[in-house]
This record gives C-alpha cells, structure tokens and sequence, in this order.
C-alpha cells in the first residue's frame, strides 16, 4: 500500500523554484513528485553520513 500524502504550505525563492519546475520538467516529473524524490535522496544520503 502506497504511504499517505499529506498536504503544505511552503515558501521558496523564485529562482530556486524556477530551477526545481525545469529539472522536473526535464525528469518528466510533477514538481510535487520531483521535490519529495529531492527530499528522499538527501535524507537518504544523510542518514548515510551519520552511520
């Protein structure tokens, strides 16, 4: 069973945005989608780091 997706509210500077909807764009990918793979990999590689 897919985990539940939960709703937010953030703000981002424009130009970090603009970056973020072409790479998605470019990975044929929401923003959405794009940003929470983002998220995973980062978190992914920081718990690496601390073991």
């Amino acid at each position: 069973m897919k985990p539940l997706k939960e709703k937010i509210s953030i703000t981002i500077d424009g130009d970090i945005l603009e970056r973020i909807k072409a790479e998605a764009e470019d990975d044929d990918r929401s923003l959405s989608q794009y940003i929470n793979l983002v998220l995973k990999e980062h978190l992914k590689k920081k718990e690496n780091e601390e073991s």
